[in-house]
């Protein structure tokens, strides 16, 4: 595993994002879609967030991308889904025509986080502390009553 490094932190924090176009459009095709890989790159690049891996498909968007501890989920997808609406039916007119009420994106999008660890790993880690009992929060050194 790899690690990224700040200038007080060690992290690794992966994201798989998902967002669609509205109405399930296939709208994402050729220079549209081109067009868009580079704006997601930009503003990735732009937030120090990393791509491991990424996929345009003709309504979707998938990004499986490396996240600083700084840079909040929400606000992230904001600017990517908000940023490139915003630009892609700018220079792109034919998908006015679609999107006449500019919203080229649906309000939600999937997140789930990745690591090479399960929850039942982190947990059994934390049990296995020398500490005493209090439910499923413990602290070190804690006199058990």
């Amino acid at each position: 595993m790899t690690y990224r490094h700040g200038s007080h932190t060690v992290f690794t924090i992966h994201l798989h994002l998902v967002w669609i176009t509205k109405y399930r459009k296939k709208v994402l095709v050729d220079s549209v879609a081109l067009r868009l890989r580079d704006m997601i790159r930009e503003i990735c690049q732009r937030e120090g967030v990393d791509i491991i891996k990424g996929h345009v498909s003709q309504d979707h968007i998938h990004l499986f991308v490396s996240l600083p501890p700084q840079v909040t989920i929400s606000r992230f997808v904001q600017r990517l889904k908000g940023k490139t609406s915003f630009k892609l039916l700018n220079e792109f007119p034919h998908l006015r025509k679609t999107y006449w009420g500019r919203h080229f994106w649906v309000r939600g999008y999937f997140c789930c986080s990745s690591g090479n660890v399960t929850d039942d790993v982190i947990e059994r880690y934390i049990e296995g502390q020398d500490v005493t009992s209090d439910d499923n929060f413990k602290v070190d050194g804690e006199q058990s009553a």
